[in-house]
């Protein structure tokens, strides 16, 4: 990955984005696509769209990831001075505790650990790993009084964990999920202003998708766009402790993962296949018989229908402070959707044949 790309996809990693507090990595984001994007604007609730306007009648494509990632937010405050906390998203309570914790309070960060009780002094015959809910925050704080001074309910809260290059093309973060999707639309938009692509491509970063796809369906109601495709991580299934029942054929470094059925419309799977195959770039499949879990399953059902997508970036250890993923797959996922765009108006009407 070039120095610049790997920076903006650094920069993007190291922004917290809980969902419903996404402003800080939605500024990272709009001012990386400024550079080469004909407009760039945002709504009110922080959904950012950047654009190659087209040429003549091509269609419109959009490319989406979303920007928010998992995390906790502050419940109440204790007599004691700790803090108690509730979801942000589908946080993993078997591996938030005696992790580093971050709470981004209004006056700055305030640093913090999520306690555990050391294993000497545990009951080995009930060792059970409570709720969310009951587990609670060590800011250092002797009292209540001490900690509001601090902190106060609301306030979001991430790990503090960051990234870590592992062997090769691999990668180490929390908020994989899904700060490398908006890093793809982005390149990806890139790609189809280096080419000049005749169709109008729009890249988008949603909100609050962890919390309801509710970004996607804001955007996919204003924008209105021929075709979506959604660009989230899905599960490699590939480390050794992965089940047969869950076990599927994603790896990492095997390239983007195509999806089909669902949400996903036929011809823009189509699209998606051709586009890799012209631009020899390695794809999986997956199969999604009910749902795809993306903001695709927002965008298809919006106006009426809109043909959509999920291509899907291979991730190990979703949900958790150290999720992994490899970059050529990242990497060809931008230039997968430089190759949609490029060949999008060879597939209008994008439509069912009945």
């Amino acid at each position: 990955m070039e120095s610049v790309r790997r920076a903006f996809l650094d920069d993007l990693l190291t922004t917290p984005s809980p969902s419903g507090f996404e402003t800080d990595g939605q500024r990272v984001w709009v001012e990386y696509v400024r550079r080469f994007a004909d407009d760039v604007w945002t709504d009110a609730y922080g959904n950012a769209v950047a654009v190659h306007e087209g040429g003549g009648d091509g269609p419109e494509i959009a490319f989406a990831g979303h920007a928010d990632e998992i995390g906790f937010m502050i419940r109440r405050i204790t007599d004691e001075g700790f803090v108690r906390l509730t979801r942000v998203g589908g946080s993993d309570r078997t591996v938030s505790k005696g992790q580093h914790v971050t709470v981004h309070a209004a006056e700055g960060p305030v640093q913090g650990v999520i306690g555990q009780t050391a294993i000497h002094l545990r009951d080995p015959e009930n060792d059970d790993i409570e709720d969310v809910s009951e587990q609670f925050v060590d800011i250092g704080a002797d009292d209540e009084a001490a900690a509001s001074e601090l902190v106060e309910v609301g306030d979001p809260v991430t790990f503090s964990s960051t990234v870590h290059d592992l062997h090769g093309d691999r990668i180490a973060a929390r908020g994989m999920d899904n700060r490398v999707g908006t890093w793809a639309v982005a390149e990806g938009l890139r790609r189809a202003v280096d080419a000049d692509a005749d169709a109008t491509v729009y890249a988008v970063s949603t909100v609050q998708e962890e919390i309801g796809l509710n970004g996607a369906e804001m955007v996919g109601f204003d924008l209105d766009p021929d075709v979506a495709v959604a660009a989230d991580v899905t599960h490699a299934t590939d480390n050794p402790d992965m089940t047969d029942a869950n076990r599927g054929p994603v790896e990492l470094g095997a390239g983007p993962v195509v999806a089909r059925g669902s949400a996903n419309h036929p011809r823009v799977v189509e699209l998606a296949r051709r586009a890799a195959d012209a631009g020899g770039i390695d794809y999986q499949l997956q199969a999604a018989g009910i749902r795809t879990g993306t903001d695709a399953d927002a965008f298809f059902t919006s106006r009426g229908g809109t043909p959509s997508l999920n291509v899907g970036i291979p991730n190990r250890y979703m949900h958790t402070p150290v999720e992994v993923i490899d970059a050529a797959d990242l990497v060809a996922v931008a230039d997968l959707f430089g190759s949609m765009a490029a060949r999008a108006p060879e597939f209008v009407p994008f439509a069912v044949d009945i």
